[in-house]
């Protein structure tokens, strides 16, 4: 099971077994992670899961859909490796990434 570290603006650090097949949001609500808000549950139509994906794991995920990059570019503190978390899908690629969370989401 791949292990991601989500780490939030306060520097808090959350080691997670994330299973495959979930989504980054998905994992991050189930461990409780402050930061995640998540209010659409998932359907990339809030940008309240935004999350900062640290390289090489961004080159590892899909490229953002035209619906995705539309909800960041509404969104605060966007950086390039920006993405929302419910759209990041767990794959064994995926072990060892690290997220982290922006200040705008505390």
């Amino acid at each position: 099971m791949p292990r991601i570290t989500i780490i939030e603006a306060t520097g808090r650090r959350h080691d997670i077994d994330a299973p495959k097949g979930r989504t980054l949001m998905q994992v991050a609500m189930d461990a409780s992670v402050p930061g995640i808000i998540a209010e659409c549950g998932g359907c990339c139509s809030c940008g309240t899961c935004h999350g900062f994906i640290d390289s090489p794991w961004f080159e590892r995920i899909p490229q953002a859909n035209v619906t995705e990059n539309s909800m960041l570019e509404g969104l605060l503190e966007v950086q390039p490796n920006s993405r929302l978390t419910c759209q990041v899908e767990i794959t064994d690629d995926l072990d060892g990434m690290i997220v982290r969370l922006p200040s705008s989401q505390i």
